[in-house]
């Protein structure tokens, strides 16, 4: 990736709907080249993907918590990992170092389906213990980190 590459991942990840046109005025470069490059960005995998941000609240997944699981000694990682993906509930999954193995991040509608998501976490083969904190309100998620900067002020990756 060179430095209009990253310069047009960091437009894309502050505003996903900017048009070619846009995206090539600010880089300097042709809408038809800026939409070659962000093609080879995105089968590359660099672009993963564009989604809605949608507000969880307005879609009715009014509570956020964050769940810590330990894994059995003699659980298997993979089928943890496959039981997990299958909970549509849980928002991220981070593989920890550590007493918790998982950090899952889960967005659920009430209380009373966290304390079923729990229960359900819990009677997983493979998870010995949960620990769950309640987030009471989000400040902020999801901010994109800024790419580094060289000292002309060009993007430079890492």
């Amino acid at each position: 990736m060179d430095d209009i590459d990253l310069r047009l991942v960091e437009l894309l990840r502050a505003n996903a709907r900017l048009s070619y046109a846009e995206l090539a005025r600010q880089v300097g470069l042709s809408a038809p080249a800026v939409h070659d490059r962000v093609g080879k960005l995105e089968s590359g995998g660099v672009i993963r993907g564009y989604r809605a941000d949608a507000e969880p609240e307005a879609i009715g997944l009014a509570v956020t918590a964050l769940i810590g699981i330990v894994q059995d000694s003699g659980g298997d990682t993979d089928d943890v990992l496959e039981a997990l993906r299958g909970m549509p509930e849980i928002e991220s999954c981070y593989f920890m170092a550590g007493v918790e193995s998982f950090l899952l991040k889960v967005r659920v509608g009430t209380v009373h389906e966290l304390e079923s998501l729990i229960v359900r976490l819990n009677r997983t083969a493979g998870v010995a213990s949960t620990r769950t904190a309640i987030a009471l309100s989000t400040k902020w998620e999801d901010r994109p980190q800024p790419l580094l900067r060289s000292e002309d002020g060009t993007a430079r990756s890492v």
